[in-house]
């Protein structure tokens, strides 16, 4: 059994005044728990370094490109405008695989970086514009 002293008084006092107690509601009750569970963080990027041979600069870069497409096809979350390419040992060498351009609805051009002609949107009848040929 419970001591009744008046420590035990304060402490009803306050759990009453704060809303709580058995019949629920305030702080504490069953619709607003006195400890909340923790926040999500938004989700982090990454980067994934992929390292190969290739005989070249341009081998290598359709290397780069080829792998870039085929892993988005797999995996379509991947951000595939920021692949870039660098030599192993210089990574703050890295220059971008695709143009990237932005387009007038907000989409991104989907060909190779330095390409000539219009820009084009992903998919196969996606959207072109800028200077054309």
């Amino acid at each position: 059994m419970r001591e009744n002293g008046s420590r035990y008084w304060r402490q009803r006092r306050v759990v009453a005044a704060l809303g709580g107690g058995r019949a629920g509601g305030g702080v504490g009750g069953p619709e607003r728990p006195l400890l909340a569970p923790p926040r999500q963080r938004p989700p982090r990027r990454f980067t994934v370094h992929l390292g190969f041979t290739a005989d070249g600069t341009d081998r290598a870069r359709e290397l780069a490109v080829a792998y870039a497409e085929g892993l988005s096809l797999l995996r379509p979350e991947l951000a595939l405008a920021s692949a870039a390419l660098s030599p192993a040992d210089a990574w703050h060498r890295a220059e971008r695989l695709f143009c990237g351009a932005r387009g007038p609805d907000g989409e991104r051009c989907a060909d190779v970086a330095g390409h000539p002609g219009f820009h084009h949107a992903l998919g196969l009848g996606g959207l072109g514009w800028g200077d054309g040929d």
